[in-house]
């Protein structure tokens, strides 16, 4: 059973003088994204396929370089567009990203529709697979397109009450054949272990 493992970027360095997509990761992002290493599934993947945006590429190429393999960049795999109002600060965008999630048909702010989002970021993953589908992959990507993503393959409506916990840095699991969910939403790094 091959399975798709799709996994957001941890913490960002947060600058409101450069474009959102150009954010790279922070120390504690680079931190957990090392972490994640040490989960047992990490071993099985094949392929490691990212998302455009710096902050996704860093998060990928410490998954391939750990596993010897390159990063397949698809442009279209970028976070949902949200270039029309640029940096919000974080209580204005949460209750921007409220909206885009309650009304999927409607631009919000001038952002990309949460239903275009959505099938935008299901075409590239269904194009990655059928371009090269070996084994399990991991899909480096955002957390507002991979909650979208994981309410299609589950069979649910957008709504926000499936979003990833904060911070980023999370990650679900999905059977590509079957095109069922795994599991939802599991922070990056291993849980820790507990000494008796």
């Amino acid at each position: 059973m091959p399975i798709a493992y799709y996994i957001t970027h941890p913490q960002v360095r947060i600058d409101a003088g450069v474009p959102v997509p150009e954010w790279g990761l922070s120390d504690i992002g680079r931190a957990r994204a090392v972490a994640m290493l040490d989960q047992p599934w990490i071993g099985s993947i094949r392929r490691v396929v990212s998302s455009a945006e710096r902050k996704a590429i860093e998060t990928a190429e410490t998954l391939a370089y750990h596993l010897g393999l390159a990063v397949e960049v698809r442009e279209r795999m970028h976070e949902n567009d949200r270039s029309a109002t640029g940096f919000l600060p974080p209580p204005e965008f949460e209750a921007v990203a409220d909206q885009f999630f309650a009304n999927p048909h409607v631009s919000i702010r001038g952002w990309e529709r949460a239903i275009d989002a959505q099938q935008r970021i299901m075409s590239e993953v269904d194009a990655a697979l059928a371009a090269n589908h070996v084994g399990n992959i991991a899909f480096v990507g955002h957390g507002g397109v991979g909650t979208l993503l994981l309410l299609l393959l589950d069979g649910r409506e957008i709504s926000r009450i499936a979003d990833q916990p904060a911070g980023g840095g999370n990650y679900f699991a999905y059977d590509i054949e079957a095109r069922r969910i795994l599991h939802g939403w599991r922070p990056i790094e291993p849980a820790p272990r507990h000494c008796i």
